[in-house]
């Protein structure tokens, strides 16, 4: 029987959703907030999430399937919901009927996902693309050519925004490795009692809520490559953890006496200058020479400015085509504009202004209306 989990601060809408949805034939569980119980279950234990979002603040997905519960519907909040990986959202007060059919809509499709199969290597290396042709844009690409077929450690370096993940990824699909799975960690976002079993997995019984033997991170990646993205964030515990790993290419589960052999390939990223944490006493000085066999540096969009129309181009294709419309235009005083701004957000910043564009803007988008739905969010 599917199991779904419901999480939301109220009481009373906990056990509305629950007495609805058993109703209906499914197995329920609710939580109030996101624990460190409830986490360790999540990929595990439950086909579908039910939860509520903030009003304000950042958005957190899940690895499973996610319907999110909101009580502001204006663009910007829709957009990061989605963004953050919520197959779909329903508004505040909930709609019974429309829940039920979100419900069984992203069940099914979850169901027909697993069925289909994997794009081609091609496929995923043209949807992870690095946008820009110039100077530093394409060194970057050569530098990535010339490393992702080794198994070399990368550490990769730059501003927030400035896409490390997809030279993570291209160095994963351009590798060796490619076959195998590209396994993410944010480092930042998870907590520092919860990132051991995280990375490292563990036993049934190691702690109140192990319930079941999990495989960490490390684990999943065997064969491919583990991305520890934020690594400047890690905790010291966790840092003298990873540090035997890569060390040893060994792993002990939480609540386990046995080793675990993992042949992984392991890049990590940070925004912050690890040299300045090492000094402040915040990152370790042996992991740090561990993690930067090469170190790969992404330049910010101050920097590339020649890749802006690019890039809003780019985006403009891949994001109708994602909202399954005609692919719009953008007027050349309009790519003026946008061109001229300073991006302090990088090229997530371009993402997000085109998308928002896109779900705003005319056929032929123009420089009023750039200024309109742009501008004055700076």
């Amino acid at each position: 029987m599917t199991k779904i989990l419901v999480i939301d601060p109220q009481r009373s809408v906990r056990n509305s959703l629950k007495e609805l949805l058993e109703h209906e034939g499914y197995r329920v569980e609710i939580a109030e907030k996101l624990t460190p119980e409830v986490a360790t279950s999540l990929s595990e234990e439950f086909s579908l999430i039910i939860c509520s979002v903030p009003t304000e603040g950042a958005v957190t997905g899940f690895d499973v399937p996610w319907i999110a519960l909101s009580n502001t519907t204006t663009i910007d909040n829709v957009l990061a919901i989605f963004r953050a990986g919520a197959s779909d959202m329903v508004p505040k007060p909930v709609d019974v009927g429309a829940l039920i059919k979100s419900v069984r809509s992203v069940l099914a499709n979850t169901a027909s996902n697993k069925t289909r199969t994997a794009p081609s290597k091609k496929k995923s290396c043209q949807r992870y693309q690095i946008v820009g042709e110039s100077p530093k844009t394409c060194r970057l690409r050569r530098l990535i050519e010339m490393v992702a077929p080794t198994d070399a450690r990368v550490l990769i370096m730059g501003e927030n925004g400035t896409g490390k993940e997809l030279v993570a990824r291209q160095i994963h699909l351009q590798s060796n490795r490619s076959e195998g799975p590209f396994v993410e960690v944010n480092c930042a976002a998870i907590p520092s009692e919860l990132i051991e079993s995280e990375l490292f997995g563990h036993e049934k019984g190691a702690f109140t809520s192990a319930i079941k033997q999990r495989k960490g991170k490390f684990e999943q990646a065997i064969g491919g490559t583990l991305f520890l993205d934020e690594i400047g964030d890690m905790s010291m515990a966790a840092q003298a953890k990873v540090l035997r790993a890569l060390q040893e290419r060994k792993i002990t589960r939480v609540g386990s006496d046995k080793d675990v052999d993992v042949d992984v390939r392991v890049v990590a990223a940070t925004n912050k200058n690890l040299v300045a944490e090492i000094a402040r006493g915040n990152f370790r000085e042996d992991l740090y020479h561990r993690l930067s066999v090469i170190v790969l540096g992404v330049p910010p969009l101050s920097e590339r400015r020649d890749d802006i129309p690019l890039l809003v181009n780019y985006f403009l294709k891949v994001l109708c085509e994602e909202y399954h419309i005609p692919t719009k235009r953008i007027k050349t005083d309009a790519l003026a504009e946008l061109s001229n701004m300073e991006w302090k957000g990088n090229v997530r910043e371009v993402h997000n202004v085109v998308e928002r564009l896109v779900v705003l803007g005319s056929d032929d988008i123009s420089r009023d209306e750039v200024l309109a739905n742009v501008s004055n969010f700076y």
